[in-house]
């Protein structure tokens, strides 16, 4: 066995999943590449303190910086919001340092093109925290779909609206500034939409005509009362979409969606078949299929268990379903294991591009109110 010293910037939720990804990795797949945790990061010393004692951590620090260039840590996870993910990823990698970065790769598309350049150079493994393709069920479907039971791919269609930005009395975060996160929901939620489709469809999405909405355009300042501040991000997002294959869809994101709590669904249709999936109930998925017994008309729900993978490991037998948590535990496994066998991850800093791109394309259609087409080479 072998041990990764890690070291983790951001304590936030995110920057929790990671940790307990890392103190679980060893005990739920057995592999030999082990990750020890070395050094925790928050810009408040205090939490940072209190993090590192609740999580295990080594040492801890409130400067980045010290995480990055520690002699101990080989990998980094960057949990941090979305303006800073560039920086401390472009540092991590000019010194040859792994790097789990959450989603979105970066505030802008510029620094996620330089982001997948420095990748280029240093060979370090990379991915973006893109999990809902991890999900044991989901890579069923993905065997599915490449078995070719639903014939020839014809539409994809996918949503993911949630609510934790539904009510209007809620203060102004980072996450409602364009300078500060990037897009809107379009960045935090769809992203992962665009992740899924790729994954699924095993194809790019080539060319779109997106619309934004701001629902709640001014919020509570969070540090001066009877004060408002501006939203310029997107509140919903929605968007067609044509695939480099042929096949076309629709695609959309909400954050003020009441009642969403983890609204991801999606429906793949093909000529033979369709499967539906949805994240709130995410150890199963629903298929109907034309060589279907036409007496037991409708769907037929297929439940997680261990003849899919990753799933043995943590359960013997299925319908006692998998979490959150245990789906970032395989996101960490497959990382490490490129680590230690040199091989590809997905989505590296290169897959997270195109997801970018189509971002962008989406964000500049819906400004410009035409069809984009979108070219995923590297500039």
């Amino acid at each position: 066995m072998k041990s990764i010293g890690v070291g983790v910037i951001g304590t936030g939720f995110m920057g929790k999943a990671h940790s307990i990804a890392y103190s679980s990795s060893a005990s739920v797949f057995g592999t030999s590449l082990r990750p020890k945790l070395e050094i925790v990061c928050d810009l408040s010393p205090s939490r940072a303190k209190n993090r590192a004692t609740d999580l295990g951590f080594a040492r801890y620090t409130d400067k980045w910086q010290e995480v990055v260039n520690d002699p101990k840590v080989d990998l980094i996870s960057v949990c941090t919001p979305n303006n800073t993910h560039a920086e401390i990823s472009l540092s991590a990698l000019k010194i040859g340092k792994h790097v789990w970065c959450e989603k979105p790769m970066s505030s802008s598309l510029n620094d996620s093109v330089e982001m997948v350049n420095a990748s280029k150079i240093s060979r370090s493994k990379t991915i973006i925290g893109y999990n809902y393709t991890k999900n044991p069920i989901v890579l069923h479907a993905k065997k599915i779909i490449e078995e070719g039971k639903l014939g020839n791919l014809a539409g994809f269609f996918c949503r993911y609206d949630v609510d934790n930005e539904a009510d209007q009395e809620k203060s102004w975060s980072w996450r409602m500034s364009k300078k500060l996160s990037g897009t809107g929901a379009n960045g935090d939620i769809l992203s992962h939409v665009i992740s899924v489709a790729h994954f699924l469809i095993d194809s790019k999405i080539s060319k779109v005509v997106g619309d934004i909405n701001i629902v709640h355009k001014l919020r509570q300042d969070p540090k001066e009362d009877n004060k408002l501040k501006p939203v310029d991000n997107d509140d919903m997002v929605s968007a067609l979409v044509h695939f480099d294959n042929g096949v076309k869809g629709h695609i959309g994101a909400s954050r003020v969606s009441w009642g969403k709590k983890c609204g991801l669904t999606w429906e793949i249709h093909g000529t033979e078949g369709t499967i539906m999936y949805n994240q709130e109930r995410l150890n199963e998925i629903k298929l109907y299929t034309k060589s279907d017994d036409s007496s037991c008309n409708g769907f037929r729900t297929i439940l997680s268990g261990p003849e899919h993978p990753f799933y043995s490991s943590f359960l013997p037998n299925g319908g006692h379903g998998l979490g959150f948590m245990d789906v970032k535990i395989c996101e960490l496994q497959g990382l490490l294991l490129a680590i230690e066998n040199n091989t590809d991850t997905w989505p590296n800093f290169e897959d997270g591009l195109a997801i970018e791109r189509v971002m962008d394309s989406i964000d500049a259609s819906s400004v410009n109110r035409q069809w984009i087409d979108i070219k995923h080479q590297l500039n």
